[in-house]
Order: structure tokens, then sequence, then C-alpha cells
């Protein structure tokens, strides 16, 4: 059993070295070690906060693994203050190329002995060196010019030896280190365990590449690379090569003749339409991974990294997108509320009272005049400080809005995201307001109605065995009654939900057999079960209106 003392021993002797000691003992890795380690004469001063600096020197030192964390973590505004992100951001995936001698071996074992053959021209001095791969220019027997990407050798066994590590770091800070446990370090870390695996294995960039290209296939103004499949692996991934101008080389763009102003909006849409129309985008349109053709058609390329929304965060997102076109901070706060579960209890009057500073950014405003990128890092400020945390889909879609919204505004200084943004957000939220979609969440909060009813009875009863037995004392403060009422709030709205659709659809259902005997037989039932269900309804909101007012009090 490998036992990864020798990982464990260099990484503590890097951390010290650069100042970081503290993270040796927070993180369970000096526990991990045989001996303590004295402090040595070229250590850098311990700091309990660490310098950003230092911390970026350390994920270097410590290698590939650590570089790609801390690249990621430089992108999330929700966990890391603006200082950190700023330094953290200079980390570079670039890395010695290693000899072509040492690559071959995998193209032949992977594509076979006679690989070089199989092309009609292959350059061995890569066009760009990264710590997980290589890129290496080539020519198809069609004379169809490629890039093929190649994964450094034993470079799998070195991450995922670190992944190892850091799953199980992460795991012991979660248990014994309250910051470590208030932004879930061990879920954190292990979305991250999660995504680079994804970007180790080239076939899985292979699919993402051709699920985009499928979705753009009518549209002419995107071109995604063709993926060559019979010269791709797991190792090898061989792709049609895109050539254009760098979307951030205005000079060229200029002197090529392209509208800046039509190329900003047109690479916008495009990601909107990934996010909104698709429910799959590109996570990371960093200048380098865009072309401009010339005639004005956009290039995209390396889809390692993407991002998925589905039916739960386009209801969050609606959510979210209600509140803020109403200026609501109440409903903004619920809206994160549910977005960022935190195991800790949160403060909704001072979440409300941020919100209402950040509302102000834009009030008077439609969304399309909004500063999107400035709303979004103010609310990911206001995230970070409330100890929330965002799932990963929703990190990655507001940094690539903030990403778009930059490219934009270098392309057209008159750049608005939020126009672009506006109309597909509308109809995002008409359409889970639609009948369709409404009815389908009906269908779930009643079955989630019945789970609550089953499971009552046994409740109860030990409830009585436990009144019968034990008696019971009740402790509570005023705040801890938030997290009850809010539950009970939910479950309330289901209830008459279930009620009122249960009624509605079997009506519905008899109306459209065109019985009316048997209509007339269940017009009694129905209009008990609508009088039923307003009552509740009505007592509920009576509930609801005075604990609003307790809690405005």
């Amino acid at each position: 059993m490998k036992t990864h003392l020798d990982r464990y021993r260099q990484m503590a002797e890097i951390l010290y070295r650069n100042g970081l000691g503290y993270l040796v003992a927070a993180s369970g890795l000096e526990a991990r070690l045989p001996f303590r380690r004295k402090e040595q004469p070229g250590d850098r001063p311990q700091q309990p906060a660490g310098s950003p600096e230092y911390l970026r020197r350390a994920l270097e030192e410590l290698g590939p693994t650590f570089v790609k964390l801390g690249q990621l973590l430089s992108t999330r505004q929700d966990l890391l203050p603006p200082k950190y992100q700023q330094e953290l951001a200079k980390l570079q995936d670039n890395a010695d190329p290693v000899p072509w001698e040492q690559i071959r071996p995998v193209l032949e074992a992977e594509l076979g002995e006679d690989a070089l053959t199989r092309f009609a021209a292959f350059g061995t001095v890569p066009l760009a060196s990264a710590s997980i791969g290589q890129v290496y220019a080539a020519r198809l027997p069609d004379n169809t010019d490629v890039v093929v990407k190649i994964r450094r050798p034993g470079v799998d066994e070195v991450v995922n030896e670190d992944l190892d590590i850091l799953q199980g770091l992460a795991g012991y800070a979660g248990r014994h280190w309250e910051a470590a446990r208030d932004y879930d370090v061990k879920a954190l870390m292990d979305e991250f365990a999660q995504t680079l695996r994804d970007e180790l294995d080239y076939a899985q960039e292979a699919r993402n590449t051709r699920r985009f290209a499928a979705n753009f296939q009518d549209d002419p103004a995107i071109q995604i690379p063709v993926v060559y499949h019979d010269y791709s692996t797991s190792k090898i991934l061989t792709l049609q090569r895109l050539y254009g101008l760098k979307v951030t080389d205005i000079a060229a763009i200029d002197a090529a003749g392209i509208d800046r102003k039509a190329l900003a909006a047109r690479a916008a849409d495009a990601e909107m339409k990934m996010v909104f129309d698709d429910g799959f985008f590109h996570a990371d349109p960093h200048p380098g991974n865009i072309f401009v053709k010339r005639g004005g058609q956009i290039g995209l390329i390396d889809f390692g990294m993407v991002g998925e929304v589905d039916d739960k965060l386009r209801a969050q997102l609606s959510a979210l997108f209600v509140a803020i076109i109403r200026n609501d901070p109440e409903k903004m706060a619920s809206a994160l509320i549910r977005m960022c579960p935190t195991s800790r209890r949160v403060d909704r009057v001072r979440l409300r009272l941020d919100l209402q500073q950040l509302i102000r950014l834009y009030q008077g405003r439609t969304l399309g005049t909004a500063p999107v990128g400035r709303i979004i890092s103010g609310a990911l400020g206001i995230i970070r400080s409330h100890h929330l945390q965002l799932p990963r889909e929703m990190a990655l879609l507001l940094r690539m809005l903030i990403m778009t919204e930059g490219m934009g505004e270098v392309l057209d200084p008159d750049f608005s995201m939020g126009k672009t943004l506006a109309p597909y957000a509308k109809r995002m939220t008409m359409h889970q307001l639609n009948p369709v979609t409404f009815a389908r969440r009906l269908g779930q909060a009643g079955a989630e109605t019945l789970e609550l009813g089953a499971e009552l009875p046994d409740q109860l009863r030990r409830l009585l065995n436990t009144l019968d037995f034990e008696g019971f004392e009740v402790h509570l403060r005023a705040e801890e009654l938030a997290p009850l009422v809010e539950r009970l709030e939910r479950v309330g709205n289901r209830m008459v939900a279930a009620v009122f659709a249960a009624a509605f659809i079997r009506g519905v259902g008899e109306l459209t057999l065109g019985d009316t005997d048997r209509w007339k037989n269940w017009q009694a039932p129905l209009m008990t079960a609508g009088l039923a269900s307003t009552g509740a309804l009505g007592g509920y909101l009576a509930w609801s209106a005075r604990k609003q007012r307790m809690r405005d009090y």
C-alpha cells in the first residue's frame, strides 16, 4: 500500500520554506509526518494569514496539480479576497517541454508503431507545452492541417497521487479547522479532483468538442474544430487546426476591416446561446481560446473545462433574475441562500442590508443597461463575506459572464453585457412560469408532500414516546427560528400547491372525457377541495404575514 510519505515530506518542506507552516498543521499534513520539522535558516517568516506572493510561489514549487488548483481558486471571487485572486492569476500553465524522444513512445503506444507514417507530416517541436500535455502541428494524408495534443508521460500518476493526498487533507481540515468547514473544503476539493481527472482524459474533451459542434452546426458564424476519431484516444487528441487573429489584437482586426462592435455582440451571443438555449457552455473563454477569422467568424477551441445548466440551476437563476429586476433584497437573499447551501446559520438581516447596498449599483436601470460585471463581483464579495459557497456550475457561469464582458469591452468600449443577457434571461424566466413547467413542479411538490405524509406518523409516534417517558425542554433564541420558519413555509407552499393540483388535474380529466354525469358527481368534491385549500392558503398567508411583521419588528 502506497503511503505517500515522500510526497508529504516534500509538501511540508515547500510550505514551511514559503512561510505557510500554519497550513501544515491545519490541513493535517503534520500528523502524517513521523517527525516535526525544525525551522531552517532559509525559511521565510511564518505568517498566520499567509502572503499571496508566497502562496503562489509555493503552488508553483508543488507542481502541476497545485498550479491547476491555484488557477481554479484565482477565478473564485466567492472564496478568495481580491489580493489573492490577483496574485494567483499570475500562475501559468506553461511548462518546460518534454523531449520528443519521451513523447514519441506515447504516440506509438496509443496509435500504433506506425503512428508517424499515418500522417503526411508531423512537427516534432511542440507548438505549446503545458503541465498536462504538449501540442504538435501535423497534417493528415488528405492535406488537412491538424493539432495533436499528447499527454505528458507519467503525469496521470503524479496528478492522481496529489489528488488523493489533497482529498484526504481536505477531509481532515473540514473536521478540525473551522474555516475549512465553513467553506466546505472537502466538497470543493472533490469537485476540483473530478474536473482535473476529466482534463486528463482527452476522450472527454473530444466528447465535449463534438457536442459543441452539434449545437452550432447551423451557425456559420461560429466554428468548432473537427475531432478526428481514428487519430484520438484518452491520451491523444487530434483536432482540425483553426487559423485566425487573436481576439485581443485590435490593430490586426481593424486592418482586416472587421466590425469590432458586431464581433463583440456575436461572441457574447454565442456564449448566451450555450447557457440559456443549449445548457452546455464553454467555461474558459479566455483570449487564447478564441480566434477571429478573416470574414469575422469566430473559432473556439479547448473544451476541457465546461459547465452545464440543468433544470434546478435554471429555476435558481430565474428566481435571482426576478429578484434583481424587482430590486427586492429579501427575495435576492432567499435566492442566494437556496443556491448556496451552508452548514452555518446565515444572518439574513445583514445579508439583506448588504444586498440593498448592491442594488444601488443598478437601481433605476433596466437589466440591459446594468453593469453586469460589477454586480456579479459585488454579489460574489457578499457571498464570500457570509461564508456561502456557490455550486460549481454557478461559479463557472458567473466567471464566464465576467470574462465575456471583459472581452466585449476590449473589442467595443460601448459593449453592454446586460443588453445581450436581457432577452435570454427574460425568455428563461418566462419558460419557468409557463403552464407545462409549472405543472411539472407541482407534480414534484405533490411527490414530496406524499413522502412527508408517509414519514409523519412514525415521527409523531417517536415524539409521543419521548413525551411519555422523558418529557422535554425547549431552549430557543429568536434568530434560531428563521430556518424552521423557512422550512415550514416551503412545506406549506408544497401542500397547498399539491391539493390544488390534484383537484385541478382530476377535474380537467373529467372535462376532457366529456362525461357530463361524471362531471356533476365530481363538482362537489372539487369545490370542497378548492374551498379547503383556499382556506388553508388563507390561514397560511395570515400566519406568514404575522411572521413577516415579527421579523421586521
